[in-house]
Formats: structure tokens, C-alpha cells, sequence
């Protein structure tokens, strides 16, 4: 239902992406990390989902928080005259790595399961077969 959800949403991103005016340098790095910081929140919503532990409410308000401190980090580090916002990308592109390889290793072990189980089943069945 999730991944239905997310399909949707690219999607739709995708359409009014296409349809949206270009946004200005002045504004690109806010955006960039306010979508770096998003992104991370995705991906830790979908393991949240593998690990039967989502809440939706959890998930809402690190999204809108996380691109909020990100954009303000980002404010901040220009204010200051210091990249600021380039450690809030490398800390939000390690977590959505580390969330994308929790996510791998659960459907490895879950297509492993199901061949195994598949291999086990042709087993026994053959084993029958040749009993009769």
C-alpha cells in the first residue's frame, strides 16, 4: 500500500514537475536539501513499514522537520558564509544509504525464503512420487 503511495507520488511529481516554471540558483540549494532531507524520511518510512514499526504521525513530522532544519541549516551556513548545508547532505545521503540497505538485505532474505521454500516443496513433492 506504501509502495503504491510512493509510485503515485513520483509520478505525480513527475507530471507537475514538467509542468512547474524553472526555480532560480537563489533558491536551488534550499530546495536540494530540502529534498535530500525528505527523501531520508521516505526511506526511513519504508524500512519503518519492513520493520512493522511505521507511525504515521512519526513519519509526518520528521518529514516536515527534517527538510525545515535542513533549509535552515542551509540559511544559516550562507549567513555565515560556510557550507553548512554540504554536512547536512552528507548526513542525510549516509542514513537514506544506510535505510537503503536495510531494505535490500529484508528482500534478499525474504526472495531467499520464498526459493528455498519452493526448493523444499518440489522436494517433497518428488519424495511422494517416488513413494508411490
Amino acid at each position: 500500500m506504501v509502495f503504491i503511495a510512493i509510485i503515485i507520488g513520483c509520478i505525480l511529481g513527475a507530471i507537475l514537475g514538467i509542468q512547474a516554471p524553472m526555480i532560480s540558483y537563489t533558491y536551488s540549494s534550499y530546495l536540494a536539501i530540502a529534498i535530500v532531507a525528505a527523501l531520508d524520511t521516505v526511506f526511513g518510512g519504508i524500512v519503518g513499514v519492513v520493520n512493522k514499526s511505521f507511525d504515521l504521525k512519526i513519519f509526518v513530522s520528521g518529514f516536515f522537520t527534517n527538510a525545515i532544519l535542513a533549509i535552515l541549516l542551509t540559511v544559516l551556513g550562507q549567513k555565515l558564509n560556510v557550507d553548512i548545508y554540504l554536512a547536512a547532505i552528507v548526513v542525510f545521503v549516509w542514513r537514506m544509504l544506510n535505510n537503503i540497505g536495510i531494505i535490500r538485505r529484508y528482500y534478499i532474505e525474504k526472495w531467499t525464503k520464498q526459493i528455498e521454500a519452493r526448493k523444499n516443496k518440489n522436494k517433497s513433492k518428488e519424495t511422494t512420487a517416488k513413494e508411490q
